[in-house]
């Protein structure tokens, strides 16, 4: 179904009153957009030069080694050009048993000095076209993929939902509190193999489902690291604890945080594809950030109880994210059309909207004196600046968050600065094949890269020919 068939603002203004989003709002003076999203924010003992961030964005590009690619270069070579001053490097790998696919980032002792490299391009990239680099912060996403590795997943409770759609046996072993342990000190080695490389900013990924975001839901685990709020939040705080112990203050310390699980979707074929959710029990035992009464709604007491806690342990930075794209994709990405094969939206993507502007400006007047970044922005086309200059000046958020539209449109923040506006022949329509090439594995690499097919014909128009005619051929077998 299409949704996006506004003409204008008001137009889409007067849908989002319809709908009752009352969480939506948008400025139209481009003086004013220029000036909300041109501000700098400070972030602990720094100072970012404007209010735009690029989210971690995985393109699936490295080597069989997690070296970053020529495509990794070139793409962050494109981001650091584009004027956003906040430029979050994405998701890498503590561990080589951590990565979610073949060609997923993993730093590591024999490939620092390319990181290292790409590091120092970024930034004289950027200097050379905005002038200095002192106000451009790179944090360096650390992650482990949790039940989502490959080969062999690594869970920290069973939620029997979660299993199903994952295909994960019921007795399927967890990670013990022993291995959790030995886990944190991988971090902090990462840690100080990304000080190596010149990064002054490090972000523990606890979002989209993987092992730290697992174990916000995992209420019924036993023993250390399970069951109450200072429990689930004792692998990430141990982990800043030690990074804190061992590197002083050389690092900001940032983190992506999952502010609301739901509960897996499937396809529903007797309602053309429509998602639904799996049949849950009551109250609801599970996840972060849901209400036991109705988890397709948050509750947000646990979720601010954990950002106290890791704003204690050394958070100086929160970037608000929502849902798992694994199993509900449409709550973390409204989207106007499936990456193929997936359900159709539930929702209309504006509800999806107004769920990441209303938790997301729930938080940070919660807690004022912590810079976060929202998130959701990407479905509302050209009128994704109006939407964040609203949000960011009336404090309900503090930086505006490109993803997805940052792949399409990696210039976007310059734009905004220089003309108040994106231009609409560049700005990403969410149709999702990004998502799509993410999920393809059918190459002798195991893994296609992902980018921008629609946007970035020249080069990913040609690899995802290549995919789908791969895709072809292994289903006619």
């Amino acid at each position: 179904m299409r949704y996006f068939q506004y003409k204008t603002l008001n137009e889409l203004e007067a849908e989002s009153a319809q709908l009752g989003c009352g969480h939506v709002s948008f400025v139209q003076d481009r003086a004013r957009i220029q000036q909300a999203l041109g501000r700098p924010v400070a972030v602990g003992n720094r100072t970012v030069g404007n209010s735009m961030c690029i989210h971690p964005m995985e393109g699936c590009d490295g080597d069989l080694a997690g070296t970053p690619g020529e495509l990794t270069w070139r793409r962050y070579v494109r981001f650091a050009e584009g004027g956003a001053k906040l430029v979050w490097f994405e998701a890498t790998a503590v561990r080589e048993d951590g990565r979610a696919n073949a060609r997923q980032l993993w730093l590591h002792r024999a490939n620092v000095g390319e990181y290292a490299r790409l590091l120092a391009e970024i930034r004289l990239r950027h200097k050379a076209k905005h002038g200095t680099a002192d106000d451009l912060l790179v944090p360096v996403q650390l992650t482990h993929s949790g039940r989502y590795s490959v080969p062999r997943k690594t869970i920290a409770y069973h939620n029997p939902l979660i299993d199903q759609k994952s295909n994960t046996p019921a007795d399927y072993p967890l990670i013990t509190d022993d291995e959790l342990e030995q886990l944190e000190d991988d971090y902090v080695a990462t840690a100080g193999l990304a000080r190596e490389a010149g990064f002054d900013s490090l972000d523990l990924k606890v979002t989209h489902g993987y092992l730290l975001s697992e174990l916000m839901g995992a209420k019924l685990r036993e023993g250390r690291y399970g069951g109450p709020i200072e429990n689930r939040t004792r692998f990430a705080v141990n982990v800043l604890g030690k990074i804190r112990a061992k590197f002083g203050n050389a690092f900001v310390l940032t983190m992506r945080l999952g502010c609301f699980d739901s509960v897996p979707y499937v396809k529903d074929a007797a309602r053309d594809n429509i998602g639904v959710p799996l049949p849950y029990e009551l109250p609801y035992p599970h996840g972060f950030g849901v209400s036991a009464e109705d988890p397709l709604r948050e509750d947000l007491n646990d979720v601010k109880a954990a950002i106290a806690i890791y704003q204690q342990a050394g958070i100086e930075l929160l970037n608000v994210s929502l849902g798992c794209p694994y199993y509900n994709p449409h709550v973390g990405r409204p989207f106007e059309k499936p990456d193929e094969g997936n359900y159709e939206m539930p929702e209309h993507p504006l509800n999806g909207v107004d769920r990441h502007f209303r938790i997301a400006g729930e938080l940070q007047r919660s807690f004022p004196g912590l810079p976060m970044v929202g998130t959701g922005y990407s479905w509302l086309q050209i009128y994704a600046p109006h939407a964040a200059a609203a949000n960011v000046e009336a404090g309900r958020i503090r930086f505006f968050g490109y993803g997805r539209g940052a792949l399409a449109y990696p210039h976007f923040a310059q734009d905004i600065l220089e003309k108040g506006e994106l231009d609409a022949k560049q700005v990403c329509r969410t149709v999702t094949f990004c998502t799509w090439l993410m999920r393809q594995k059918h190459n002798e690499l195991g893994q296609f890269p992902s980018g921008c097919p629609p946007y970035d014909k020249e080069t990913y128009g040609p690899i995802i020919k290549q995919a789908r005619e791969l895709l072809r051929i292994q289903n006619a077998k």
